[in-house]
């Protein structure tokens, strides 16, 4: 969890602490720890996401199903956070590295979810960023694994579900969590 480690060890900040989430991500960092810590964390967990899909991409056929895998791991490992006590992040920066990744396959992953993020976040704008990121990745499974079953990329369509499907159920639990908290506040008073 790079977007923990990098603040700990040149802020001597914990992200997860000071979130309000507990979101070891690097949308935190940002907040957090500024442009430059949030930079790096960005950078880092996007080539997490890239470098080794680039690499099955150039010594595995995208039609193998072990491909699907190899797009799948390193987001399940971000949301997962096997090394962070289980509680990892919500895979956004890693899942755009690994749509970079595959675009010596097909360019459309990355155009997919860039456009619909844009779309989402600066032109119709839906708040909060949580409710923004499922409608996001829902169009994103609808469209990229259509697409790519017509196209016969089966493998990178059952990528792209897996990836979708992860990121979904980390923003809607973390829009759960949110909600129970503020069912527990007004408990307080």
């Amino acid at each position: 969890m790079f977007s923990r480690i990098i603040p700990k060890l040149f802020s001597h900040k914990d992200v997860c602490e000071l979130s309000d989430d507990g979101n070891p991500g690097a949308f935190n960092v940002f907040a957090h720890c500024g442009k430059a810590a949030g930079c790096v964390c960005l950078a880092l967990d996007v080539l997490k996401g890239f470098v080794p899909v680039l690499l099955a991409s150039l010594f595995l056929d995208a039609s193998n199903p072990a491909f699907a895998l190899v797009m799948a791991a390193p987001v399940l490992g971000h949301a997962l956070g096997l090394f962070n006590g289980f509680r990892g992040g919500k895979c956004i920066s890693t899942s755009f590295g690994v749509m970079f990744g595959i675009i010596p396959v097909t360019v459309f992953g990355i155009i997919f979810l860039a456009v619909l993020y844009i779309f989402f976040s600066g032109i119709v704008r839906i708040k909060p960023n949580k409710k923004c990121s499922i409608i996001v990745y829902s169009l994103f499974l609808a469209l990229s694994v259509t697409f790519f079953n017509v196209t016969g990329l089966y493998a990178v369509a059952l990528g792209c579900a897996v990836i979708s499907g992860t990121a979904i159920v980390k923003h809607v639990r973390a829009a759960e969590s949110a909600v129970g908290e503020r069912e527990n506040e007004r408990r307080d008073y």
